[in-house]
């Protein structure tokens, strides 16, 4: 368990190395020259200058990424219209757009993301599986008819419509609009109630369907039938026995929806003007930020590595069938 663990450990690590250095190949060695980009159209030679000095585009490639490298580590500093800003560790790099470090942006922008995302992870996840354990007990009938039928109707409809849909109409929910979960959760909780009701209800349906067909193949299994026989009650050898094996795919699914919505909930964010790492994301890709751009790789991919690695660990307490080696 130990081995699998430090290996897993080793991967995740390797696989965002991989991922900073690609990325950082692409926005700052580019044919293109990153300071101009960075600095934008009305740019004075003295901010020019200031940039590029920032950057070490006057350096080497590989001076370049071990100075990045080194804020990431120990802090670095920078300088704007001639002013020394220091970037404490872990710097990921300065915003000339903003005037702002990249650290602070996204300090701001991760906990909006968060929020929305394991809030309605906590809605569809919950809703599904109950959906599609009902749903499979009662295969063949009109309630199994009737849920099938509902998640195919609800899926059918793209997510931003749905999202502009109640938006625009859902007049009885609380306005949407972020407060530190810390300073005031009730208030937390009810700009976020429409980000959460609308993205948990779309991807309810996709994790009906896969409740359902894995509960159908858990309730055929050998075991299941062997507590049957026993005189185990329905109730306990569904919910005891196949729901607890059947969750476990469901649960493979449910890790890569949340990197991926971590890294992706753009649409929930822009629809509803929550300020999270999307929206900040996409305002730096219009605005060529490069330094805010390659901070949000970075937390994307460490995001997306550390939730997998996550649910990989889970599988044992899922499924005790389930060995790591």
């Amino acid at each position: 368990m130990l081995v699998y663990v430090l290996r897993r450990i080793v991967t995740a690590l390797t696989v965002i190395v991989m991922t900073l250095i690609v990325s950082f190949g692409l926005f700052f060695v580019a044919p293109t020259d990153p300071a101009a980009i960075t600095c934008g159209a009305k740019c004075t030679p003295e901010r020019y200058r200031d940039i590029a000095a920032s950057l070490d585009l006057d350096q080497p490639v590989q001076v370049q990424l071990g100075h990045y490298l080194q804020g990431i580590f120990v802090g670095r500093t920078y300088t704007s219209n001639g002013v020394t800003v220091d970037c404490p560790a872990p710097c990921l790099g300065y915003s000339f757009t903003f005037n702002e470090r990249v650290t602070d942006m996204l300090g701001r922008a991760v906990p909006v993301t968060l929020s929305i995302v394991l809030g309605a992870g906590v809605v569809y996840l919950t809703l599904g599986v109950l959906a599609g354990t009902v749903a499979a007990r009662r295969r063949g009938t009109t309630i199994d008819r009737t849920m099938v039928g509902l998640t195919l109707g609800i899926g059918s409809v793209p997510y931003f419509i749905l999202a502009l849909l109640v938006a625009l109409y859902a007049t009885f929910l609380p306005r949407a609009e972020y407060h530190s979960l810390w300073e005031n959760p009730i208030a937390w909780g009810s700009g976020l109630l429409a980000a959460w009701l609308t993205l948990g209800i779309s991807n309810t349906a996709s994790y009906t369907r896969y409740s359902r067909a894995s509960m159908i193949e858990a309730l055929g299994e050998d075991y299941v039938r062997t507590a049957r026989a026993k005189g185990i009650s329905e109730r306990r050898v569904v919910y005891k026995h196949g729901l607890r094996a059947a969750v476990t795919p469901v649960a493979t699914i449910f890790g890569l929806d949340l990197s991926v919505q971590l890294t992706g909930a753009i649409f929930t964010e822009s629809i509803f003007g929550l300020p999270g790492l999307g929206l900040v994301t996409l305002q730096a890709f219009y605005q060529f930020d490069l330094p805010v751009l390659m901070g949000g790789v970075l937390v994307g991919s460490v995001v997306l590595v550390t939730l997998n690695l996550v649910v990989d660990l889970l599988y044992t307490v899922l499924d005790p069938r389930v060995k790591l080696a």
